[in-house]
């Protein structure tokens, strides 16, 4: 399996040629070139999956993790030290084949959105930069490995949304993005400085062995402020997550993210940088779950919450990539909550499973939505609602696999999402009713507002369009990637995905629980239903609910203000009385004290240069009155 290293290698090294010599050829030629290596980091992808779970993966009916490159890099004790590694088991296999297929797909359909963009060569060394920052934070093999990488997919993304660097919009949304998940970062660092102090070690393999044994032993009896150690070192950890995952407050970056390309909203939105903290919180699951199941059960409540919440918003946004955007972070926190709401072991585990298992699924669908809608925008060119319809007749392709997507998020059978969103179900409906019925409302209102954006994109046939600009269909290096991903969306979660990820490592079986399939495809359905009398063809109910709903609905659509909330606590309280004093207190006291040492040092300097002003008569005078003093001393005493 040292073939590994190559799926990591190939995009940085494709990120340093792209960077240093893609301006010295054609455009298209450097496009080919990532594609191609990204080409063959899937294939390898596919050749370690296959290899690991049908072949050497499991010993004695476990699935066992394996690391077949490792090196040390800095120690500081003989117990702590930070190695850069590659961790092969179930879940980082998962991810691999997840990362590496839908970056495949963003590169080739990148060929033909991107055709013509300035920057086009350095458009493709980011993306391998990004692709090779979420593979390297997938296969590490300690959690400082992590957070370097954890930091490099933050520098990439900041690259990628801030694309358009002419465009003011879109740098004031890098700059967001990087500096939100720059806060919540600290929150992550704070936590492994903490977990490493009493553990002695950042090793996975240790934290999570025997239970978190490791963990609980080493800060048993450890309180502040009336919080275990345990908690305050994995809470701040989940910080971290949080803020990459945009769980809520930490989520006001993600929405305006969108200014970047829409395949980078795929890549960013789909496998990559969202679910990097789900996939932290289930790296580190035995730990919060036997160290700190406060935490867990906060996170419950966080991803519940952030789900109705985005869902509510997503309802009353007309830009289609930021009704995605919102869907995105409904769908994450759906993921969060499946963790939060899991025990540990056989089917006690099916949270933590299912929680990975739409992991898996919505990359697929939520990819073919964002690069369906890159389709649209491509044909139009435009992003919002208003100047779409009844684009079916001219975007077959398109309509098709759109459709899919929608189908498959809304989670109806037998499209993948259902059996993903099914399980989450059922692990919230037999852990804690409150969260289920509020997870089954959010599916009700995802079916709504998906068929709502896909109604007034492809029907409400109102819409004309000028005969000599008629929208079309796009070209084949942006189909093909829809209808790959769209086949993903329909078969990917037949996959019996209990036999290879749990929460133990140890493979079980699941079935639909029929009680909660019913009012899951229920609630669905009823969604759906809602949408298409509302928006199948163009009428005034829409507007008459908005206005009957009043300042609710324009909340909604403002995102309840919590763009200028955070404004206000940035500028009011971080800038005034943070900010402010610490410059007050940097300019007055560490600016006096230097100030004032170098203007003690000139006037001494100046009294005394005298001494060695070159005059012999000076010196000669000295001498003799040195002489005279010491005459007198010596005499008198």
């Amino acid at each position: 399996m040292e073939y590994s290293l190559l799926i990591i290698a190939t995009p940085f090294l494709l990120f340093l040629f792209l960077g240093l010599a893609g301006m010295k050829m054609k455009p298209f030629v450097a496009g080919i070139i990532g594609t191609l290596g990204m080409g063959l980091c899937a294939v390898l992808a596919y050749m370690l999956a296959y290899q690991y779970f049908f072949g050497i993966g499991k010993i004695g009916g476990e699935w066992v993790g394996q690391i077949p490159f490792n090196i040390e890099w800095l120690r500081f004790t003989d117990k702590l030290h930070i190695d850069l590694g590659i961790l092969i088991d179930p879940i980082s296999v998962m991810m691999l084949v997840v990362i590496t297929t839908v970056s495949l797909m963003v590169h080739l359909y990148s060929l033909g959105y991107m055709k013509g963009e300035k920057g086009f060569q350095r458009y493709y060394a980011f993306l391998s930069l990004f692709s090779f920052s979420m593979l390297g934070l997938v296969v590490a093999t300690n959690i400082f490995q992590m957070y370097i990488f954890w930091e490099l997919v933050g520098v990439s993304s900041y690259s990628l949304i801030g694309f358009y660097y002419t465009k003011p919009s879109a740098v004031a949304a890098s700059k967001k993005a990087f500096i939100v998940t720059r806060f919540a970062d600290l929150g992550f660092l704070i936590g492994i400085l903490i977990l490493s102090y009493y553990t002695g070690t950042f090793d996975f393999g240790l934290l999570t062995a025997s239970h978190a044994d490791l963990v609980t032993t080493s800060m048993a009896g450890g309180t502040f402020m009336g919080l275990s150690i345990a908690t305050w070192a994995l809470a701040l950890i989940f910080m971290g997550g949080a803020g990459k995952s945009a769980m809520f407050p930490l989520h006001i970056w993600l929405p305006d993210a969108m200014e970047g390309p829409t395949p980078v909203s795929a890549l960013i939105h789909a496998a990559t940088m969202v679910v990097a903290g789900v996939y932290l919180v289930a790296r580190l699951f035995p730990v919060y779950f036997f160290a700190a199941p406060d935490v867990l059960e906060m996170i419950a409540f966080v991803g519940a919450f952030t789900a109705l919440f985005s869902a509510i918003i997503a309802i009353t946004q007309t830009d289609i990539k930021r009704v995605l955007a919102f869907s995105t972070i409904s769908q994450i926190a759906y993921m969060m909550v499946a963790l939060g709401v899991s025990e540990y072991g056989d089917h006690n585990g099916l949270g933590y499973m299912s929680s990975l298992f739409h992991l898996f699924t919505h990359a697929f669908f939520k990819a073919l939505l964002f690069l369906g809608a890159g389709s649209v925008i491509h044909a139009v060119h435009n992003n919002e609602m208003s100047h779409m319809g009844n684009l079916r007749k001219f975007m077959p392709v398109t309509h098709i696999t759109f459709l899919i997507a929608c189908l498959a998020i809304a989670g109806i059978w037998p499209f993948s999402g259902f059996f993903s969103k099914d399980e989450i179900l059922a692990a919230a409906f037999h852990n804690h009713s409150v969260i289920f019925w509020t997870l089954w409302v959010v599916a009700g209102l995802t079916a709504f507002y998906m068929f709502r954006l896909y109604y007034r994109i492809f029907w409400n046939g109102n819409k004309q369009y000028n005969e000599h600009h008629q929208p079309h269909e796009s070209p084949w290096s942006m189909a093909v990637p829809l209808i790959i991903l769209a086949v993903f969306s329909v078969f990917s979660g037949f996959i019996p995905f209990a036999d290879f990820i749990s929460s133990d490592n140890i493979p079980f079986h699941t079935h639909i629980d029929g009680f909660v399939a019913s009012l899951s495809i229920g609630v669905a359905v009823l969604g759906i239903g809602v949408a298409t009398v509302l928006y199948l063809k163009d009428n005034k109910k829409p507007v008459e609910i908005a206005q009957s709903l009043g300042g609710f609905y324009k909340a909604a659509l403002h995102k309840f203000y919590l763009d200028e909330v955070w404004m206000w606590v940035t500028q009011t309280v971080i800038f005034r009385y943070i900010c402010e004093p610490v410059k007050w207190f940097d300019r007055h006291i560490v600016d006096g004290a230097m100030n004032g040492l170098a203007w003690s040092t000139q006037k001494i300097s100046a009294s005394v240069k005298g001494l060695q002003s070159g005059q012999v008569q000076f010196y000669a005078w000295i001498f003799v009155f040195g002489s005279i003093v010491i005459a007198a001393l010596v005499l008198f005493l």
